[in-house]
This record gives structure tokens, sequence and C-alpha cells, in this order.
């Protein structure tokens, strides 16, 4: 199997790297995760699993996530910002990547679609284009006590594991693994989370469309399908459903279907 290895050459922004053990002539992918992670959320099944199908994979972490720079004035980090964080990786790849975006990396992705263009993306649990607020409003009301400690979250960087379990997946979780991740996660910065929430929204209209793909969470707490499906195709984007999983589609125990449904993609437009 292909090995996860921590790469430096970016300075000050952590990448994880996964490459083929044979050369290959598919294309490389960049993954690029959401609020409160960092790229360790794609080393445990996704890095691997593709790179062992002959795609050189990397996972970015983003300034003040995981062993990037920026920790100190996370606080102030722009969602624009996060665009330059990617741009600055794929200009340090040898070839021009697949983006894949989960969450709040997938708004990144099609904010740097305003700017250039890339060979193919896809959005995995996305925010919608309309943003945060519709899917706040909902979860406020339908579960008030979740609503509250994603906020708290947001503030400390802690949360419990029942809200971590519901926030992200689907199903029951093996409490060991539920455990790890929890350890993981981080405080977020509410600038960017307003960035998400109102002030700097993708502009579908601006955006260079290569061949994407949108995978939609059947069960996802932080955005309700309906709510997704419905901004999406407002913004001229075709979406897919993922049934049964949750947000975290690539640490749930039914990953492997997210991942499957990528190569089927990967292999028609790579």
């Amino acid at each position: 199997m292909p090995e996860v290895l921590r790469s430096g050459v970016l300075g000050e922004l952590e990448i994880l790297e996964c490459r083929p053990e044979i050369e290959t002539t598919r294309p490389a992918l960049l993954f690029v995760h959401g609020a409160f992670a960092g790229a360790w959320i794609w080393a445990e099944h996704f890095l691997p699993h593709f790179a062992a199908r002959g795609f050189p994979a990397y996972a970015l972490s983003l300034r003040g996530h995981g062993r990037s720079h920026g920790r100190d004035g996370l606080a102030w980090h722009s969602l624009t910002d996060y665009v330059d964080d990617l741009e600055t990786a794929i200009d340090a790849l040898a070839e021009a990547p697949v983006l894949v975006g989960h969450s709040m990396g997938a708004v990144v992705v099609m904010k740097y679609l305003e700017r250039a263009h890339a060979p193919a993306a896809a959005l995995l649990a996305p925010v919608p284009p309309h943003g945060l607020l519709p899917a706040s409003f909902t979860l406020a009301l339908s579960q008030p006590s979740l609503f509250a400690e994603l906020n708290v979250l947001l503030g400390s960087g802690e949360a419990s594991l029942e809200a971590l379990h519901k926030a992200l997946f689907a199903g029951p979780m093996p409490a060991e693994r539920l455990l790890a991740y929890h350890a993981r996660f981080q405080r977020e910065s509410p600038r960017a989370i307003w960035d998400l929430t109102l002030f700097d929204l993708p502009q579908p209209w601006r955006m260079r469309r290569p061949p994407m793909l949108v995978l939609l969470a059947e069960r996802d707490a932080l955005f309700p399908l309906g709510q997704s499906q419905t901004a999406f195709a407002a913004a001229g984007l075709r979406t897919e459903v993922l049934e049964e999983l949750g947000h975290a589609v690539m640490l749930e125990p039914g990953w492997q279907r997210a991942a499957d449904r990528l190569m089927h993609w990967l292999t028609g437009v790579a």
C-alpha cells in the first residue's frame, strides 16, 4: 500500500502526500478540508484509497489548521486567505490537480474557480452557494442544543462527543474512533464563518465550469438535503445524493461508497 507522508514543500503550509507505488498517467488530486479540521481528515481512508488506484493524492491544511502556520492569528483568517492557500498549493504541484473540497473546503474550491481554471472539481457535502444562514436557522429551530454546542466549538475549539457525533455522522460510530476524531478537531476562524454566512459567498456566475461533481449527504445534519439541492440547482449545478451518509463522508463507516462514486466520476473525466 502507498504511504501517507508529510511534505514540507510549501514551507508554512502542511501537505499530506500519498503517491502510487508505480508510475501513472492519472491526474493528481488535491483534497481541501472543511471547517474545524485539517488535512488529517483525508489521511485515514481517501488518500491511500486513491493512491492505490493510481492517483497521486495530496491534502492541504489551510492556514491555522493542522500543522500549517497561522494558529496565533486564526480568528482573523478570511475565506480569501484560504483561497490564497489553495492557489499556493496548486502552484507548488508539478501538474494542475483535480480539486476535491469538503464542506467549507468546497466553498474554497468554488471561490478558487472564480479566479482560475482547474481540470475538474468535486464538492463533497458542501456548504451551499447561499451560505450558512438558511441551514443555521433550520438547525437552531430543529436542534437548538446542537446549534449551541457548535457555537461553543467556534469559540473554544471544544464540543461534546455527542455533539460531534450528531453533527458529523449518520449512524453508530465505534467509541474509540469517535474519541480519536474528537481530539483532532479544532477552533475555526470566526471571520471565515462570517464570510461563509454573509460577506463572501460564492458567485456562481463568475465561476469557471470545468467538469464538476456535487455529492450531497442524505443525512447531513448541518445542511438539509432539500435546501442544498435547491441552492445548487439555482447555481446551475447538478447534484447527486450519497444515501445514508452524514456530513463527514470521508470518515463515515460507509466512506467507501463516497469514494467509489468519486472514483467512477474521475475515470470518466480524467
